[in-house]
């Protein structure tokens, strides 16, 4: 049944890699596409699925809570083992990128198949805290050293404010909390626009895959596939029992550290002087593993 719900959403991502070799439509459109998506229609599901959530619920902040507390503790785990075998920040950003970061279309696609509505509500309530965590200790990452771009209060936050996934969450969270929601008829307009993003958010994920950033480092990239990809899920699991979360919001936070690293963790590597190439290789090769692993820990979930 996992594998009836989640093969056709990697399906979606080789045509979107297939499409963008054969440069159909054309080389300008994934560009274009990513753009559009990021700043349109992706906020426009977050801030529809936000808008009648009930914010207010303790268990939704228990579910942010859980979040929080798994990125933390991969985050601090990186850190000490950067102060035990330092490494330039060039190549320290894209670890921490690729332990931290999450690939968010996937993860919605994958608890739009296996949770409905419910699991869309509650994973906008997961991205409104975490984005703004991942951001920081990813810039903070890529500073870390000799290097590094030296991050400055002012970089943080510009960095957070222009983000238009953390804006969109800010929106639909004071929408839910003052019972606004959206009037006149925007919610169904609103919601049309986000229903496009799932889609068009794979196709780009496919499109941004580089698989010649697999020769160099084959090493390095498997045990941190491993470590994302099984390790972390499993650490999120272990947190949602302590918080006491139930099935759907475990799902949630269990799913977002199964999937792999954000394709747009390339962009922010190369605007602050990082590993390019390290980081397109992380991405790839978790993605590809993606496709054996996410099932994996899904059934182990189940089971549990």
């Amino acid at each position: 049944m996992l594998i009836l719900a989640i093969w056709p959403l990697f399906a979606v991502i080789c045509a979107g890699h297939v499409m963008a070799r054969r440069d159909w439509p054309s080389a300008s459109f994934w560009p274009a596409a990513e753009k559009i998506n990021y700043f349109v229609l992706f906020p426009a599901l977050l801030m529809s699925s936000l808008a009648s959530a009930p914010v207010q619920d303790p268990a939704l902040i228990r579910l942010g809570g859980a979040g929080v507390t798994t990125i933390l503790i991969a985050a601090l785990i990186l850190w000490g083992l950067q102060r035990v075998r330092p490494v330039p920040a060039g190549r320290f950003g894209p670890m921490m990128q690729g332990a931290v970061r999450f690939n968010t279309y996937l993860a919605l696609s994958v608890l739009a198949g296996l949770a409905g509505t419910q699991g869309i509500e509650q994973a906008a309530v997961y991205l409104a805290v975490a984005v703004p965590l991942v951001n920081v200790l990813s810039i903070l990452a890529l500073s870390a050293g000799d290097g590094g771009t030296a991050a400055t209060p002012a970089m943080l936050a510009r960095t957070i404010l222009r983000n238009p996934l953390i804006l969109a969450c800010l929106g639909g969270f004071a929408l839910a909390a003052t019972g606004i929601g959206l009037p006149w008829g925007t919610e169904q307009f609103v919601s049309l626009l986000g229903q496009g993003s799932l889609p068009l958010g794979l196709l780009c994920v496919g499109a941004a895959l580089q698989p010649h950033a697999l020769r160099r480092d084959a090493v390095a990239l498997g045990l941190a596939g491993a470590a994302r990809l099984v390790m972390l899920p499993l650490l999120a699991a272990a947190v949602c029992k302590g918080f006491d979360l139930d099935p759907v919001a475990t799902l949630v936070v269990v799913v977002f550290s199964a999937v792999p690293t954000a394709p747009t963790a390339y962009v922010l590597t190369r605007q602050l002087g990082g590993d390019g190439p390290f980081m397109a290789g992380l991405v790839t090769a978790q993605t590809l593993m993606a496709v054996m692993t996410i099932p994996l820990v899904l059934a182990l979930l189940s089971m549990g």
